[in-house]
């Protein structure tokens, strides 16, 4: 059935998800617990199709509840008010009906490699997906560099050619020795080879890049060498996803044993500044668009705005260390999404009877608290 996944980018929160796979074919790696364990599986063509057909169906039945209730097939918030409280309706048809009523029409392949499928299969689904379900403006999916890397040209535009408008890449490092130890099972050169082959299809190419993966040991070979990956790519999009470590995730056990030691958040935002600082000769927009980001605002369109973007990791390093810690605490507590936010006298005073409090009871472990803080939103 479309449903919710446990892994959903920003950009796409108005999307339908359809499951073409089941769970993660590469489930080795030590940073993401969702897939740890999990068996994988490829779902049959039949199958995704008949779960397109039962979409339908629900596209219908919500045109028809519109219908009778004098919206003439359109989906109002009158109409998506009648779906909650009946048992008729589950919770596909309120998925289904805010998908219609936004009009955002998108739909994300879900799972984390659907293009591990059979190029002609995927693009029969392709265009199943479009023929059936009307209103459909882009289909995204998530993809492995090393399977890209399998594919050749001719495949991918015809992907494209059937309706796949946009990919989604995890490069998270373009390091090697950091790609090796978090047994990612790519290379940078997996990375540059499937990154060009989606370009010089004109689809649309995504890359989420990972700052604090490379641990105080490679930060900055991790920084420079991602950076380097992405200029000989030129994505459209260039996301930042800070690293953040659950205790579930087989990363902790690495770090618990001394095998790597975490960056602190004003170490990341350096490292951030020197990944910024090496991107040459690419126009990819850039984006902190995530909770997991101390720095929100470190974003805009390359090369123009370049010299902004370096411009707030150095207003924020230029902080006394009283106001870096104010600020953090704003950021992780919820109450901050800029660096402006520090001259807000109400918050501030909010936030400083916080850590006051903290240092009284719990002197020495303040630092503790803030990363607890920034741990919630993993």
């Amino acid at each position: 059935m479309i449903e919710q996944g446990p892994i959903r980018p920003p950009s796409e929160s108005k999307s339908l998800l359809l499951r073409l796979t089941r769970n993660c074919p590469w489930n080795k790696c030590l940073f993401c617990p969702v897939y740890k364990g999990s068996t994988f599986s490829r779902r049959s063509v039949a199958e995704i199709k008949k779960e397109i057909d039962e979409l339908r169906e629900v596209v219908e039945d919500i045109q028809t509840l519109s219908w009778k209730l004098g919206f003439e097939g359109k989906v109002s918030s009158t109409v998506i008010s009648h779906l909650y409280p009946s048992k008729e309706y589950g919770l596909i048809y309120r998925q289904v009906a805010h998908w219609l009523y936004f009009g955002a029409g998108s739909i994300f392949l879900q799972d984390a490699n659907s293009l591990i499928m059979k190029p002609e299969d995927l693009a029969e689904i392709l265009h199943y997906l479009r023929e059936q379900i009307p209103g459909i403006r882009r289909i995204t999916s998530y993809a492995r560099s090393r399977t890209l890397a399998r594919r050749n040209l001719e495949e991918l535009i015809m992907l494209r050619e059937a309706g796949l408008d946009r990919i989604h890449i995890g490069l998270e490092s373009g390091y090697d020795p950091v790609l090796r130890f978090m047994q990612k099972g790519n290379t940078a050169a997996d990375h540059v080879k499937a990154g060009c082959l989606v370009r010089d299809a004109s689809i649309s190419l995504s890359e989420y890049v990972m700052p604090g993966l490379g641990g105080k040991r490679w930060w900055r070979e991790h920084a420079v060498a991602t950076a380097d990956v992405l200029n000989q790519i030129n994505p459209d999009f260039i996301r930042l996803r800070s690293l953040r470590v659950p205790k579930s995730a087989p990363l902790s056990e690495k770090i618990e044993a001394g095998e790597m030691e975490l960056l602190d958040d004003d170490d990341v935002v350096r490292e951030i500044r020197l990944f910024i600082e090496n991107l040459h000769g690419i126009t990819s927009n850039v984006a902190s668009d995530h909770i997991m980001n101390l720095l929100e605002e470190i974003s805009g369109t390359l090369p123009d705005d370049k010299k902004e973007m370096l411009s707030v990791a150095d207003r924020y390093l230029a902080l006394p260390e009283q106001e870096r810690l104010i600020y953090k605490v704003g950021r992780w507590g919820g109450a901050y999404r800029s660096l402006d936010n520090l001259e807000d006298p109400v918050l501030r005073a909010k936030i400083e009877e916080v850590i006051n409090q903290w240092n009284l009871e719990a002197a020495g472990q303040v630092d503790e608290m803030i990363k607890e803080m920034a741990d919630q939103y993993i």
